[in-house]
């Protein structure tokens, strides 16, 4: 197919075959190497680092909060695409990531820092969350450049099942360096920032429209973009009830795993383990599904799915064994990727031509405010209630049969996808 046959105009019509074939192979190639380090500094890990730092519930809460936050700093990015090239955006974003989590590199230094400990983690964590903020922010547009929209549940499935692959390498490696050197955190940081640079050395050379420069891009637009399509608010409904309340519980099981079941940083590391295994085992297949099926009865299997998990997680509290929790991790991280690929597929395909970066920004930045709020509100909440008394494992399994229940409601603002695309203006 040629590029002026490409169902996609604008950045994909500026680029010919030879350059989105080399942006689709960088992209790949760069991946790995910035999910690791994007994943290592916002998820799991930090949450054990501060764990072992002393950080009460509350504190794990805004943590976990810092990542879907910090997407709200795309909205002033937009004003950055103007006037530079999204892969120089992309660059200086991710620089300045790399260089916020350095503290954290000498983790062995903070342990020993006492109450100080925890406020200058938090904020290495919070810099670093920024930095990858503004360089996501030019992310998926410049990608949406390189895909046929026929095949873009295989191209996600695959860039994502690669990822996979490399993270679940790391975290063994992690859980073999904890269980023998436990708490030592700083070197496991340290990879990170170095895939960090390697992504930086990778993704310098992504092509890029040249049109794509002058694109008009405004915050105010986006409001207008939200009241005026309402298909975008029904994926938006959804993708807050399906991935919010997974946001909430996922940090406080594993809160739960080291201070009510008694488990080691390496055993909660099998666990996530586990979670990029799920992934992996899973990715690609969903995207061919994906593309055959649409992405409707993916959503709904997903999402119950999801919901059955969390309620069963819910039912057995603290009564579980480590092979136990891998398996939940696995299961829960198999139907969230399938979820995630019809995600992205259903986004891909409402974000009108006229309006594509913004409507990618919007979709992030709207849905980011409910992602961080989840996980904020439910640490608060925890932390309340275990200072009233409530035992921790009970007020655990409270937060996990609430999230249940609103992501088993996910599949219902969904079914608005099937409204017909307003036509432009």
């Amino acid at each position: 197919m040629d590029a002026q046959d490409h169902p996609d105009a604008g950045p994909a019509a500026a680029l010919d075959l030879a350059e989105r074939r080399r942006g689709r192979r960088l992209a790949l190639l760069s991946h790995p190497a910035g999910m690791m380090h994007a994943n290592i500094y916002t998820d799991q890990l930090p949450t054990l680092a501060l764990v072992e730092l002393g950080a009460s519930e509350a504190w794990v809460g805004v943590q976990r909060a810092f990542d879907p936050f910090s997407e709200l700093l795309q909205l002033a990015t937009l004003r950055a695409v103007r006037r530079y090239r999204k892969r120089s955006i992309l660059v200086a974003g991710q620089l300045a990531a790399v260089a916020g989590g350095l503290p954290l590199v000498g983790y062995a230094l903070l342990a020993h820092l006492g109450s100080r400990a925890v406020p200058i983690a938090l904020a290495s964590l919070a810099a670093t969350t920024i930095g990858l903020a503004v360089s996501n922010t030019v992310w998926f547009p410049l990608l949406r450049g390189y895909v046929d929209r026929e095949r873009t549940g295989s191209f996600f499935g695959l860039l994502r099942t690669g990822w996979h692959l490399t993270l679940i390498a790391y975290f063994v490696a992690a859980q073999r360096w904890l269980a023998s050197h436990p708490g030592r955190f700083g070197p496991l940081f340290g990879v990170a920032t170095a895939a960090g640079l390697l992504r930086v050395a990778l993704v310098s050379r992504l092509p890029e429209a040249q049109a794509a420069r002058g694109e008009l891009v405004r915050a105010r637009d986006g409001l207008a973009l939200l009241r005026g399509e309402p298909r975008l608010r029904s994926y938006l409904a959804g993708m807050i009830l399906a991935g919010a309340p997974r946001r909430a519980a996922l940090p406080f099981a594993i809160v739960m795993m080291r201070r009510a079941m008694g488990m080691s940083d390496a055993d909660v590391v099998l666990t996530t383990i586990g979670w990029f295994a799920g992934g992996f085992a899973s990715l690609y297949a969903w995207g061919v599904v994906v593309d055959r099926v649409g992405t409707q009865p993916v959503f709904r299997a997903t999402a119950l799915g999801a919901a059955a998990l969390l309620a069963l997680l819910a039912l057995r509290g603290s009564d579980v064994s480590v092979a136990a929790m891998v398996a939940f991790f696995f299961a829960l991280s198999l139907l969230t990727a399938g979820f995630g690929v019809a995600d992205t597929h259903a986004l891909f395909s409402i974000a009108p031509e006229s309006a594509a970066t913004l409507t990618l920004v919007v979709a992030d930045v709207t849905t980011s405010l409910a992602y961080g709020a989840a996980p904020f509100a439910a640490g608060l909440a925890l932390d309340r209630a275990i200072h009233l008394g409530i035992e921790p494992v009970a007020a655990y399994r409270a937060l996990f049969a609430t999230c249940a229940a609103a992501m088993a409601l996910a599949p219902l603002p969904l079914r608005g996808l099937r409204r017909p695309l307003r036509a432009p203006g």
